[in-house]
C-alpha cells in the first residue's frame, strides 16, 4: 500500500476519531504493576505521523507513560538489524501462540523456539542477543540509542516504573530461567531480564510512537530527521510480527476488523504502521481482559475505516455501472 492522503483530511479523522472515543470508560488500568494502576485513567491522545515528517495530534499526546509491550517491536528491530532477519527467525521465531503475552505454557508447548519476539519470552530472548555480549552497559546504550533513532527524540527509564516492575517480574524471572533450559537464551538470563525490565519501563508519548511507526513505515528512515535507522527490507519483516501478535490472543479479531497492523503495551499505548503510509498512535491506560487499551483500540479502529488502511485491500463498497447503461 503506497499512496498519498491529504493532512487535512488525516487530522479531521483523527480530531473525529477522538470526539467518538473520549467518552468510552470501560476496561481497566494494569494493576499487578503498581505504578501502572495509579496512572489517571481518563488520559487519551491520538497522533500520526506522514512521510515527509507532518506530526498531526490530538489530546494528551505529550504525556510519557511506559512503553512496555510496544518497547518489543523496536528490540525485535534491533536484533534484526544487528543480526539478520534469518537468524532471528532461527533463534527466536516468528510465530504467534495464541496465549496470554506472559505464557509459560507457550515455552512449554514450543520448547524449540520462544516463538516470537513479540511476547515476553520471546523479547528476554531477543534482549539477551543484543550486542555487545556479556555487555549490560553496552547493551542498553544500543537499545536506547535505537529506539531514540527511531523516534527521533530522546526517551528515557521512569525510574518508579522500572522499579515496580522489578519488584513484581517473578513470572518473567521463570521465563528466563526456562529459557536457559531449552538453550534458548544467548546471553546472561538475569541480564536479559534486566534489560527487558528497563526497555519495558521507557517512557515515551502518544508523538513519539507515532514517529517510530512512520520511520517503519517509512523503510527504516526517520522522515523527521532524514536518518536511515534501520534496512529498508526489515520493514516487511517486523509488520508481520506486528500483523500476527500485536494483541496477543486477540489479534485474530483485531486484525479481521481493521487490517491495521498493531502493537499494544499495558502501559496503554499501542502503535500502528501503515507502510508506505503513515505511522498511528493512542495511548489510553484503562485496557481489556488481554492487556490492551480500549479506547485506544477504539479510536485507531476507527481511523483505520475512515482513512481506509486496512493493509488486505479496501474494505468499501465498489460500485461499478454496467456498460449497457450508456454512461
Amino acid at each position: 500500500m503506497i499512496r498519498k492522503i491529504d493532512k487535512k483530511t488525516v487530522d479531521e479523522v483523527l480530531r473525529a476519531a477522538y470526539d467518538h472515543c473520549k467518552s468510552e470508560t470501560s476496561g481497566k488500568n494494569a494493576d499487578y504493576i503498581p505504578f501502572l494502576k495509579n496512572v489517571p485513567s481518563t488520559l487519551f491522545g491520538i497522533a500520526a505521523t506522514l512521510p515527509d515528517g507532518t506530526l498531526l495530534t490530538v489530546g494528551d499526546t505529550d504525556y510519557r507513560f511506559g512503553i512496555e509491550s510496544v518497547s518489543k517491536v523496536p528490540t525485535a528491530l534491533l536484533v534484526m538489524e544487528q543480526y539478520s532477519d534469518r537468524e532471528v527467525l532461527h533463534k527466536i521465531g516468528a510465530d504467534a501462540t495464541g496465549l496470554p503475552f506472559n505464557s509459560i505454557m507457550a515455552i512449554l508447548l514450543e520448547n524449540d523456539h520462544p516463538s516470537t519476539p513479540l511476547v515476553n519470552a520471546g523479547a528476554i530472548a531477543a534482549c539477551s542477543m543484543v550486542k555487545p555480549a556479556g555487555d549490560s552497559t553496552g547493551k542498553w546504550r544500543a537499545i536506547v540509542d535505537f529506539l531514540t533513532a527511531l523516534a527521533g527524540s530522546p526517551v528515557e527509564v521512569i525510574d518508579e516504573l522500572y522499579r515496580s516492575e522489578s519488584d513484581t517480574n517473578f513470572n518473567n524471572r521463570s521465563i528466563a530461567w526456562l529459557l536457559k533450559n531449552y538453550n534458548r537464551i544467548y546471553d546472561q538470563p538475569e541480564m536479559a531480564l534486566d534489560l527487558y525490565t528497563r526497555q519495558c519501563s521507557i517512557g515515551v508519548t502518544a508523538a513519539q510512537l507515532a514517529t517510530v511507526a512512520a520511520t517503519i513505515a517509512n523503510g527504516g528512515v526517520n522522515p523527521q530527521t532524514g536518518k536511515r535507522v534501520f534496512r529498508a527490507e526489515l520493514t516487511p519483516r517486523i509488520v508481520s510480527l506486528m500483523a500476527t501478535v500485536g494483541f496477543y490472543e486477540h489479534t485474530g479479531d483485531w486484525l479481521f476488523q481493521t487490517g491495521l497492523p498493531a502493537k499494544s503495551g499495558v502501559g496503554g499505548g499501542i502503535m500502528g504502521v501503515v507502510p508506505g503510509v503513515m505511522g498511528l498512535a493512542s495511548f489510553a491506560p484503562p485496557l481489556d481482559s488481554a492487556g490492551n487499551s480500549v479506547r485506544a483500540q477504539k479510536a485507531l479502529a476507527y481511523i483505520a475505516r475512515e482513512l481506509d488502511l486496512n493493509l488486505f485491500g479496501t474494505t468499501r463498497c465498489m460500485v461499478t455501472t454496467p456498460a449497457s447503461a450508456g454512461v
